[in-house]
């Protein structure tokens, strides 16, 4: 589809390449720093922002968690799990997954970060930009069908290197996870300070950090995951509404006040004058030629693998949607992404520059650019304190949004992988194959440790749950309801316990998920203290957090990856990236001095995020081949059924794809082959639409665009248009298809129960007639009695 639209355009963008003068030559002007104090004027008291934001956002986020908590328990019966709290089900539609990765993508860093490098580059900043993040998504799939094929059971990628490399790798890459969390926590926090604060007349930082803290965790406690997954279709809605608003106001309505703006035209006129960056081509914002642009382009690549890879609440957000949908999901995300950062650019990022070229003197100072506040500036200017509302709206439901699912990664790993795995396991000393249950190995993998049968006795003979009659009876006795309220204890001798066990577990994650969100209030008064800003946090903090990319990735793809590789690979990767940034940093003038300031000057930062990767990958994939074990087929299957083997026994991951695995013969669980199989298109689809996305969008289109020295007045409508056409039709797919496909889902589950329900009064029905029948049969054979 966009492929198509770009081939239509294509003509009109030709035709303008020495059909008109951009007019840079004629008029050159030098925007100059403003005069005075600049900035954006609040529009909402302290009261109007707090009932906005927490009656109106937080109130509409907890009625979707009631509305999801009741989906889960009258229509899929699985609200009493623990492991639906953190992948809501594990079957999240294609649609749904998209509008939230997209969604979660959003957040305010994102949504003000693209009108500043805009202001800072020109057309081409947000562009490459988008194009470095669009990257990692289109990749991603790749990784995720990997995911949840050879570890289905896996609720975070930390349960994955302890299976396979144990203890030390776990603990070391449980720190590296903790620090990502950390790092995109404190930019969420920077970035709604900015946001409200802006917009808020006298919002201290206690205010904020209160209204952040009961946004991120209210839902989150009630719905879990499952909750984050609506609330970011409806925050994708309201985005792409805002977005097409601010299109409508900014392009195409006349403004009396703002000559320059209201007409692209026009826009295009007033910019073109304007003398822009040294290292664009002549010195213009209106060109893809830009080499600070295609620098932070590939700087953004590194940064946004941090993000997606090494980010818990990437992860599961995104595998939980089967491999078909995830990887369908992934694709349309990365296209619904692109409109935000390509149409906001061309719209509230030019506009900024159009009013600035008015009086040539910028409206903003340069720390207030970097802030992020050109988009809210914008919105006040054109829509006066109507503007300011839309776009703390808009703030606020990205940061719910990224927020919870924030507070949901970092409580997952706290239940996962420290508590359930270190503080209090439900049985000490099992390896990998063992099961959780009995103690005894897993009947897999220990008929491939030993094929011989003589010791049949030693391996495990738990029947799964679904085949347990015993917990069948335990479940229906504890749904009815009890004149004292109190429900009768577990009966089942083989899972009784582990479900008192899990039952503990979901007391223990909502006191998590509390202190997880009262936690955000101290961390932010410290952060706030240090005077770092967004743009150094969101740099710096990927330096530090991209060593754990490669060996993230290594443990899923690579079957010779070593505990020993991974954390060798890691910490030097982190060391090497911080010594290069630091480096690299005393090049500029002050040096460490200007400590803030100098670490994310463009190469500094090049050199850091080059250095973590390069060093981190190399180091892992050279001692890994020097201390892997893995010599025959029958090593590499044994090191995959490690991963195979995580699973959930009262909620095993093979329940969850039956209707995919139809008509194929296994015991308790399909087989590597089975599942490679049955996944087949998912894993070519992965290959063969990311790779196309990314040459479409990294290759095609910024190869057309930089054919044009600086672009024309044809050539910058084209374009305009392009992006426009571009947003409003993902817009349509963002508020038609996630409510379609989940009531299609809803609907579809109703009538499973619907029929299981007639199949379980037909065998009562049989079952009393069998009674009356024999009852009968039994009172007539009696003799008469004698009166």
């Amino acid at each position: 589809m966009a492929f198509a639209i770009l081939l239509k355009l294509l003509p009109l963008l030709v035709l303008g390449v020495h059909g008109e003068d951009n007019g840079t030559n004629h008029c050159p002007i030098v925007l100059r720093k403003p005069v005075g104090t600049a900035g954006v004027e609040p529009v909402l008291d302290k009261h109007e922002s707090a009932l906005l934001m927490l009656l109106g956002f937080g109130g509409f986020s907890i009625v979707l968690a009631l509305i999801h908590n009741a989906v889960r328990k009258y229509v899929f019966h699985d609200e009493h799990n623990l492991d639906t709290t953190f992948d809501a089900g594990g079957n999240v539609s294609m649609s749904l997954t998209a509008v939230t990765v997209a969604s979660q993508l959003f957040w305010p860093g994102d949504i003000l970060h693209s009108a500043t490098l805009t202001t800072k580059n020109g057309i081409a900043g947000p562009f490459w930009y988008a194009v470095g993040v669009m990257i990692n998504i289109f990749i991603f799939p790749i990784f995720s069908v990997q995911f949840k094929t050879r570890a289905p059971g896996a609720k975070t990628y930390l349960q994955i290197i302890h299976a396979r490399f144990g203890k030390s790798s776990h603990i070391v890459f449980c720190m590296f996870a903790m620090l990502t969390n950390l790092v995109i926590m404190i930019g969420l926090l920077l970035a709604g300070r900015a946001t409200i604060q802006s917009l808020t007349k006298d919002a201290s930082e206690e205010y904020s950090l209160l209204i952040m803290a009961t946004l991120f965790g209210s839902y989150s406690l009630i719905g879990g995951l499952g909750t984050t997954f609506y609330v970011s279709y409806f925050n994708a809605c309201l985005v792409f509404i805002l977005l097409i608003v601010f299109v409508v106001k900014i392009l195409h309505v006349g403004n009396p006040e703002f000559d320059t703006i209201g007409d692209i035209d026009r826009m295009y006129d007033s910019i073109s004058c304007i003398h822009g960056p040294e290292e664009n081509e002549k010195n213009s914002y209106l060109t893809f030629r830009s080499g600070v642009a295609l620098l932070y382009g590939v700087i953004e690549v590194f940064v946004s693998s941090a993000v997606t890879y090494c980010d818990q609440a990437s992860w599961q957000s995104r595998i939980a949607a089967k491999p078909v949908q995830g990887v369908g999901g992934f694709i349309l995300a990365g296209l619904m992404w692109f409109s935000i950062p390509s149409t906001m650019a061309t719209t509230t990022g030019m506009a900024y520059l159009a009013l600035s070229a008015q009086n040539s003197t910028h409206i903003l100072l340069k720390g207030q650019i970097d802030e992020g506040l050109v988009t809210p500036l914008i919105a006040e200017k054109l829509l006066g304190s109507a503007g300011g509302i839309l776009i703390l709206t808009m703030g606020s439901m990205a940061l719910m949004s990224t927020g919870s699912g924030e507070v949901m990664a970092i409580s997952s790993i706290i239940v996962y992988d420290i508590y359930q795995t270190y503080i209090r396991p439900f049985r000490q000393g099992l390896s990998e194959i063992d099961c959780v249950l009995c103690g005894k190995k897993k009947k897999q993998s220990a008929t491939k440790q030993h094929p011989d049968p003589v010791d049949r006795d030693s391996w495990c003979q738990c029947p799964t749950v679904s085949k347990c009659h015993s917990c069948t009876s335990d479940m229906q006795a504890r749904d009815r309801k009890t004149s004292s309220g109190v429900k009768p204890p577990y009966l089942c001798q083989t899972h009784g316990r582990y479900r008192q066990y899990q039952d503990y577990l979901i007391e223990f994650k909502n006191w998590c998920i509390i202190w997880v969100t009262v936690s955000i209030i101290p961390l932010g008064l410290i952060i706030f203290q240090t005077g770092i800003d967004l743009n150094w946090i969101f740099y710096v903090g990927a330096i530090v957090t991209i060593p754990c990319f490669p060996p993230v990735m290594l443990s899923i793809l690579w079957v010779k990856a070593t505990g020993k590789g991974l954390i060798a690979g890691g910490i030097a990767g982190l060391i090497s990236g911080i010594s290069a940034t630091l480096i690299s940093a005393t090049m500029y003038e002050g040096g460490l001095d200007k400590f803030l300031i100098n670490t994310v000057q463009d190469y500094a930062i090049l050199a850091g995020t080059c250095s973590s990767f390069g060093v981190s990958v190399t180091v892992c994939i050279l001692v890994s081949l020097c201390t892997h074990r893995v010599k025959t087929v029958d090593d590499a299957n044994m090191e995959w059924q490690k991963m195979y083997d995580i699973d959930n026994p009262l909620n095993p991951w093979e329940l969850n794809y039956r209707d995919e695995l139809q008509g194929l013969v296994y015991d308790d669980k399909p087989t590597f082959d089975q599942m490679a199989l049955t996944f087949r298109k998912a894993k070519l689809t992965a290959y063969i639409g990311g790779s196309i996305s990314i040459v479409l969008f990294a290759i095609i289109i910024p190869s057309i665009m930089a054919s044009f020295s600086v672009m024309s007045k044809t050539q910058f409508n084209v374009w305009v248009w392009f992006t426009q056409i571009w947003a409003v039709v993902m817009a349509v797919i963002v508020i038609v298809a996630p409510p379609f496909e989940e009531i299609s889902r809803i609907i579809k589950q109703c009538k499973v129960n619907r029929s299981k329900q007639r199949e379980a009064n037909g065998l009562i029905e049989d079952r009393n007639e069998i009674v009356l029948k024999t009852n009968d049969s039994m009172t007539s054979n009696q003799p008469a009695t004698k009166v």
